[in-house]
């Protein structure tokens, strides 16, 4: 796929890094973008050197939300909005994995790999909706974030009122989607929505990197995706015992693997473990090729 509006780049440790890139649009969302960003993250899930996916914007600005002008088209079409997103040529990352998860967004939660979101500017309206989706979040300092939807005329969009609850709590999210008010990065930190707040500047990305690569270079990757499945698939249910038995089977399978032979002589040795290479499952479609 010829990227346009988006860019990205694999490291020697197994990071990849994906920018949002609409320089002198705020890194604004469009379908293109959309159909880009599901491409570039489909071809690194199956990646076997990709541990790790860090994902920001071009500039000082991560996503500034849809196109203006997308928006204002919608004020004199007649057409279905969900008709006007759709498309049956899109990547399908993710699929497979659980059918909550093969929709919009929330397929990030289907790939094999971690999501970082990098936040690193502004931060607004379906941008919100998608960095609530992603695994880890880190945010400049003083970066804006808001859902603008209530001054928009438009209702919770893209799974917000179901995420941020989950994330911030019922009383935050309240606020945060009622009010469509600028909150800032400090703010989010101390809600519990990201995960740490860093200088702004040209550090900020470096920082993130810390964190990626970590996970890229000291853990197992079966590990975290394993980690990953259990985490999103206990969010869809109440039962904390089958939680508990079902981690019981999954260990039980990662004792026979190489990989945990491999921790436990690393621990011994008081060295770095050397872990395999991720497994990739055989389900990608044929829509998610290049071409």
């Amino acid at each position: 796929m010829e990227l346009r509006v988006t860019k990205y780049r694999i490291d020697d440790d197994g990071v990849a890094t994906v920018w949002f890139h609409r320089p002198g649009r705020g890194n604004s969302w469009t379908n293109r973008m959309n159909a880009e960003y599901r491409w570039i993250m489909d071809t690194l899930d199956n990646d076997p050197a990709v541990r790790v996916v860090v994902l920001t914007g071009t500039g000082n600005q991560f996503c500034v939300g849809a196109d203006a002008k997308a928006l204002d088209f919608y004020t004199t079409s007649e057409e279905n909005y969900a008709d006007t997103v759709a498309s049956d040529e899109y990547a399908n990352p993710g699929l497979g994995v659980n059918p909550e998860f093969e929709t919009d967004l929330v397929w990030q939660w289907g790939l094999r790999v971690p999501v970082i979101a990098a936040i690193n500017g502004a931060c607004a309206g379906i941008a919100a909706a998608l960095v609530s989706f992603c695994d880890l979040r880190f945010a400049a300092a003083g970066a804006k974030f808001t859902t603008s939807t209530p001054r928009l005329g438009l209702p919770s969009e893209y799974g917000l009122s179901w995420v941020l609850p989950r994330i911030v709590g019922t009383t935050h999210a309240a606020d945060i989607l009622f009010t469509g008010r600028i909150v800032r990065s400090e703010e989010l930190l101390q809600m519990g929505f990201l995960n740490g707040v860093y200088p702004a500047g040209e550090d900020f990305l470096e920082e993130v990197y810390k964190t990626a690569r970590m996970v890229a270079t000291q853990v197992s990757p079966a590990s975290v995706t394993s980690a990953k499945r259990q985490l999103y698939a206990d969010l869809l249910h109440n039962r904390p015992g089958y939680s508990i038995e079902h981690s019981k089977e999954i260990i039980d399978e990662f004792m026979n693997q190489p990989d945990f032979q491999e921790g436990i002589k690393a621990f011994s040795e008081k060295r770095a473990p050397k872990f395999g290479a991720p497994a990739i499952p055989d389900r990608r479609p044929a829509t998610a090729q290049a071409g």
